[in-house]
């Protein structure tokens, strides 16, 4: 049995065959529209999301399987104080397979080691969020072509925002990737990744405050909002929340084929001017999580079509 709780728990060859088949659902709906007929899905949510437990939920009966689980903490037993390990042991003797997201890194972690049935970290605090790094890989490479050979920059809240974390670990594992790191000096990329995954792994990388300075060599630029729900301190949430807005002002710097991409959801950090143009990825990035989340379910399931 199998769990996904980082994106280094699968392989480069295992994640191109995830985003092969995510590919094929694509091409094929009905091919796999009955291969998890009979199985059961558990969405345990116990941090707020719109995106990704419903995600989960359209891949599950995408698939002909049926869905079960809750959508925040205080509609589940955690409210009267019940343990994740517990919560975990219960779910597991109901279902076939667990998505979780937990406020709290390394939930995931535990969860897995009391579960009967496999665990996929739907998102744990500050720390990692695989499904959307697969997500994201799969836009990547269906609107360029490759995942080699690319430089890439992050911008807005670099220091507590998961899902660049992941995308960086999972990039770092491809050819001839260059990182450009966009954020104020608040939110810079923990320094811990800088050293476990940049330096270690030979990836070039550089640092600035100035997006429009290193705009024009981009051909992927991700955007993330500057997360209120991680601030301990509500004056410097507002003093970062508005450092850096993409507007129509700013794509006059990037490369016409340049592809912008944002886990969602956003605040005002990409300006709705921006959504018609073609450069435009992320809500093509949304329809993406739904198939190579079917694509991982029927891997961890161990079925095929």
């Amino acid at each position: 049995m199998r769990h996904l709780l980082d994106i280094v728990d699968l392989t480069t060859e295992e994640i191109d065959e995830l985003l092969d088949t995510a590919d094929d659902i694509i091409a094929n709906p009905d091919k796999y529209r009955d291969i998890c007929k009979y199985k059961k899905l558990a969405t345990l949510f116990f941090e707020p999301s719109t995106r990704t437990r419903l995600s989960f939920e359209s891949a599950m009966l995408s698939l002909g399987g049926s869905v079960l689980g809750f959508s925040e903490a205080s509609s589940s037993s955690a409210s009267k104080g019940e343990s994740v390990a517990d919560t975990i042991r219960v779910v597991s003797c109901y279902s076939d397979i667990i998505a979780m997201r937990h406020p709290k890194e390394g939930a995931p972690l535990v969860a897995s080691m009391k579960s009967a049935v496999p665990i996929i970290n739907a998102g744990d605090g500050g720390h990692n969020h695989p499904t959307q790094t697969l997500t994201d890989l799969l836009t990547i490479r269906r609107e360029k072509g490759r995942l080699h050979d690319l430089t890439v920059g992050f911008c807005g809240d670099l220091k507590f925002g998961r899902t660049v974390h992941s995308l960086i670990s999972a990039l770092s594992r491809y050819e001839n990737i260059n990182i450009v790191l966009i954020s104020p000096d608040e939110l810079k990329l923990p320094s811990y990744i800088k050293k476990d995954v940049l330096i270690k792994n030979g990836i070039t990388y550089e640092q600035t405050t100035d997006l429009c300075a290193v705009m024009g060599k981009l051909d992927i630029l991700y955007m993330t909002r500057v997360q209120q729900e991680r601030f301990f301190n509500e004056a410097d949430y507002i003093r970062l929340k508005d450092s850096y807005i993409l507007d129509r002002e700013k794509m006059e710097y990037a490369k016409k084929d340049m592809c912008i991409l944002h886990p969602l959801p956003r605040v005002n950090e990409i300006s709705t001017e921006i959504d018609d143009d073609p450069r435009a990825c992320y809500f093509k990035q949304v329809a993406n999580g739904k198939n190579v989340r079917m694509a991982l379910i029927m891997k961890l399931l161990e079925v095929q079509a």
